[in-house]
């Protein structure tokens, strides 16, 4: 194996550097991923463009690759040897604390960098920290005794696997937080990776009538929610969207609103409660917004609607999700419409933020993909 490792480091807000770090020596009960694929989300932009904090990151936390080096101790307690093929989640739970013990280490206080400075996490934590490899933009990983991995499947090439994160989250955020399954009615809003995500999810579970709302901009968007099952798209600057929901529902309303966009203010969630049934609908919100002035909490009571935040993924989304991509049954191989190089590491951040005025889906960045 090579001396030095190649990674795409955010030393300052909207700024990459290309950098060299040491192989590290691994522990017994550690890992080496060789990384072929990076994912890359909203909240990278975010991440990118005003950091959390001042501390040189690599980010990259929706990570698949393959297992380069493996201690015994690590091999013995994964059931994986060098070779195999892997998605690893980004949390890196404590394993000890109550959360970890029921299997939601994603609200381990070991892995939440929002609270713990020391927090591990891939993708938000500082490359000074030991083993310095945490994060996908990288071309290997480090794994420690408890990082939390998935096998992929065989037949589910590395970039297919890339999907795992958004997909698992959709699967999460509609089927156990939303509770939608066999003759649901729900709105999606925001067809981007994520509500795309949540189609798939809905149709899978059986839903009886799936509406994704957009704009103009995404009509591209709004045809692949089409294709992955959606029953009915809704164009918010061309139409009455809330009309046409009661049009479409017979006047009842939708059992479920799952809110995917992403800075569009408040309208979603206002949209959202007014689209909602007459009782006990539920709405699950990314909660970006900071403060919500004149909340309408009238209605939301009246309507006895629970609103519940989207956060992450539990293990089991995460094997439904590449149980999903095995089986063949979605075109989801079509989410993928960009890749890049280490080199173009702020390319594709900003490509994925909108600045390149393409229509990216689902962006990608291969470390040991040759650019010119």
């Amino acid at each position: 194996m090579a001396e030095q490792v190649l990674a795409a480091v955010r030393t300052a807000p909207g700024t990459t550097e290309l950098r060299e770090f040491p192989m590290p020596d691994i522990p017994a009960d550690g890992a080496l991923l060789k990384v072929e694929v990076a994912g890359i989300c909203g909240t990278d932009v975010k991440m990118y463009g005003k950091p959390p904090f001042p501390d040189p990151v690599i980010m990259g936390h929706e990570n698949v690759g393959v297992i380069a080096k493996a201690g015994r101790e690590f091999t013995e307690r994964k059931g994986l040897v060098e070779g195999d093929r892997i998605f690893a989640e980004h949390y890196v739970g404590c394993f000890r604390c109550d959360w970890c013990h029921q299997g939601e280490y994603r609200h381990c206080e070991a892995t939440d960098w929002r609270t713990n400075p020391d927090a591990r996490r891939y993708g938000y934590t500082s490359s000074d920290n030991q083993y310095n490899l945490w994060g996908g933009f990288s071309q290997y990983l480090y794994l420690p005794w408890n990082s939390v991995t998935h096998r992929v499947p065989d037949g589910v090439s590395a970039e297919l696997a890339g999907l795992v994160t958004p997909l698992s989250n959709g699967i999460e955020w509609a089927l156990v937080t939303a509770g939608v399954g066999y003759a649901s009615t729900v709105l999606i809003q925001g067809p981007g990776q994520q509500g795309l995500s949540q189609v798939v999810a809905c149709k899978q579970a059986g839903a009886s009538l799936i509406i994704v709302s957009g704009t103009t901009r995404d009509a591209a968007r709004l045809a692949m929610a089409v294709e992955l099952g959606a029953d009915a798209v809704i164009d918010v600057t061309e139409e009455d969207a809330l009309a046409r929901i009661m049009e479409l529902t017979g006047g009842r309303g939708v059992d479920v609103v799952l809110d995917c966009t992403a800075g569009a203010g408040t309208a979603p969630v206002l949209l959202g409660i007014d689209a909602l049934k007459r009782r006990e609908g539920t709405m699950v919100v990314q909660g970006e917004l900071a403060a919500f002035p004149d909340f309408p909490m009238k209605k939301l009571t009246e309507k006895s609607i629970a609103m519940k935040s989207a956060r992450g993924h539990s293990y089991r989304a995460c094997e439904l999700a590449l149980e999903q991509l095995a089986s063949g049954r979605f075109p989801l191989e079509k989410l993928s419409t960009h890749t890049f190089g280490l080199q173009d590491t702020d390319r594709a951040i900003r490509t994925v933020g909108g600045e390149s005025g393409e229509d990216a889906m689902h962006v990608s960045l291969l470390p040991w993909m040759e650019t010119a």
